[in-house]
């Protein structure tokens, strides 16, 4: 125990030092924050924040030189509560998406009725609740064969709750046929719906660069969105919040704000100023959707007003392209969440499966338009249940107090392990210095986000760093008492307390993991930081602890010791 290698002191020393390293670039946190800003934005494009997209590429240049390119440069992420932010529960209603699925099966029942015309007359589909779908057939007396090949259409559903089962029921009266989803069906659809609405507000969140993002799920259809550095919950509202469906529809005609739509029709309101008050009256089903698009991009027209840019995938272009050369002379209408961005007249046939959206965008509308089209449609409405804007101010007063807290608890460890201890005491406090330096710089490896209880997991770890010295150094004494040698009692102090110590830390470390695999949120930050702390508090304790000791008693070789 006591002779211990040079290739274990090294090892042990270089550790540190890489732990060390990796936690230094938050002892200069703003300045590397610029740095990193700095680079993001020159490599990618994307503003990280509003403050960056505003500077010149002077500043940009001098705050990507403030911090060395050789030197680590990631740093402890500060969560919403510390540094500010939005935060955002919404619902979502994922109801919408049933008559969506409805409206995608009317093409199939519709094409397999039309197969058996002569057993089931003429079909003719019929206003219907949201979520069902009505086929009027002329021939009552078809209706068994008609079901028939309804439920020929349906597929089995796609979940492990739904084996077995049906997407699609059809029942008959008289001479009405009623289709809806099954319930297996629609639990499965509600769980994709959740899943991909999740997606794509991540994505857009991403899209404009913030840091650290909390996207979760709550419950069957609510979602937890919580982000860092943005400016208000207003602000994200208006990033996430717009289901951005685009659509693309054949024109019937003009309409007013009070007129009836025909079967199979929609009336949407003009958003352009210059056709204020205007009302287009749109085939129901569009001829694209925004689905098919592969990119979308803000960009200037030929009047070098702000527009946004688009392209089709090849399905939404060969569509587009096919429905263009077929209506040259016509007006079709761009539809964005139900209302009519604008409707051209259609001059030539558009193969090229891209195209332009001129309104009286602003430069950041389009912007945003853009990001919301790229990221893609939200797939249901979302209705938002709490909203809160939290400022940076608050976070700064957490910050601090966190510090205080922090700074008074390790000074009275360190008091009271120098009085308790002495000499060994002052071993275990510079072994106590190192712990905290390595949390930090493992939080920084992984880009951990740091919370208010993460504060107060590391607060917990330096009340608990030290317990490994304690049950060494307790040891120690008493090996001292039977009359050992100092060194032999050294020895025997690591190894007989060496069980014990590994027994604490294991039950503590199982219960930050239980803590991090079931909880969420502040509960996993506090479960990281603890985790860590635990991980190097062993590692502080057993390994770095021994090699001072060793150093130390190399060096002065004395006869007594006092613990």
């Amino acid at each position: 125990m006591m002779n211990m290698s040079l290739f274990q002191r090294i090892s042990i020393w270089l550790t540190v030092a890489v732990g060390i390293l990796l936690a230094s670039p938050n002892f200069f946190y703003t300045t590397v924050e610029n740095h990193n800003d700095a680079v993001a934005f020159a490599e990618t494009g994307v503003s990280p924040n509003a403050a960056v997209a505003e500077m010149t590429p002077e500043e940009l240049a001098a705050n990507a030189a403030g911090w060395p390119g050789f030197m680590p440069s990631s740093l402890v992420n500060l969560g919403l509560d510390l540094r500010g932010g939005a935060h955002l529960l919404a619902e979502v209603n994922v109801e919408d998406v049933y008559s969506d699925r409805m409206d995608g099966y009317w093409l199939e029942v519709r094409e397999a009725l039309r197969g058996e015309r002569d057993t089931v007359g003429t079909i003719r589909r019929q206003n219907a609740p949201d979520g069902q779908l009505r086929v009027k057939i002329s021939n009552p007396a078809g209706m068994e064969r008609a079901l028939q090949l309804v439920r020929g259409v349906a597929s089995p559903v796609v979940s492990l709750t739904g084996v077995g089962s049906n997407d699609i029921q059809a029942s008959g009266a008289g001479d009405i046929i009623t289709i809806e989803l099954t319930d297996a069906e629609k639990l499965a659809t509600n769980d994709r719906t959740m899943q991909q609405s999740l997606e794509i507000i991540r994505r857009r969140v991403d899209e404009v660069g913030t840091r650290e993002p909390t996207i979760q799920r709550q419950g069957e259809r609510r979602v937890l969105i919580q982000v860092p550095g943005i400016g208000s919950a207003q602000q994200l509202k208006d990033l996430i919040g717009t289901t951005a469906k685009l659509t693309f529809h054949p024109v019937v005609g003009p309409a007013g704000p009070n007129d009836t739509p025909g079967p199979r029709t929609v009336i949407y309101p003009s958003i352009d100023p210059q056709d204020a008050g205007t009302f287009y009256e749109l085939e129901q089903s569009p001829v694209v959707t925004g689905e098919e698009l592969a990119d979308s991009q803000p960009a200037f027209d030929q009047n070098g007003q702000p527009s946004v840019t688009f392209r089709f995938n090849p399905g939404g272009a060969r569509k587009f392209g096919i429905y263009t050369s077929e209506n040259v002379g016509s007006p079709f209408a761009i539809v964005l969440d139900e209302q009519v961005i604008s409707a051209p007249v259609i001059r030539e046939a558009i193969t090229g499966g891209s195209g332009q959206i001129s309104g009286s965008f602003s430069v950041e509308e389009s912007t945003n338009l853009a990001v919301l089209l790229r990221a893609g449609a939200l797939p249901a409405e979302m209705t938002f249940l709490e909203e809160r804007t939290i400022g940076p101010e608050l976070g700064q007063d957490s910050i601090d107090a966190g510090k205080i807290a922090c700074i008074v608890a390790f000074v009275l460890v360190l008091v009271f392990m120098f009085l308790s201890y002495g000499t060994f005491g002052l071993f275990a406090n510079i072994a106590l210095i190192i712990n905290v330096g390595m949390i930090f710089g493992l939080l920084s490896l992984i880009g951990a986000t740091l919370t208010l209880p993460g504060i107060a997991g590391i607060v917990l770890t330096i009340g608990m760093a030290v317990d490994a010295n304690v049950l060494i150094f307790e040891r120690i004494r008493e090996e001292l008492k039977t009359s050992k040698g100092p060194a032999r009692a050294i020895e025997l102090g690591y190894e007989k307390a060496l069980s014990a110590i590994l027994d604490a830390n294991i039950t503590t470390f199982i219960t930050a993991v239980i803590l991090f695999a079931m909880g969420s949120g502040p509960v996993r930050g506090f479960a990281i930081t603890l985790g860590l702390g635990i991980l190097t508090s062993v590692f502080t304790a057993i390994y770095v602890t021994r090699v001072i000791i060793i150093m130390w008693y190399d060096r002065k070789r004395p006869k007594t010791i006092e613990v």
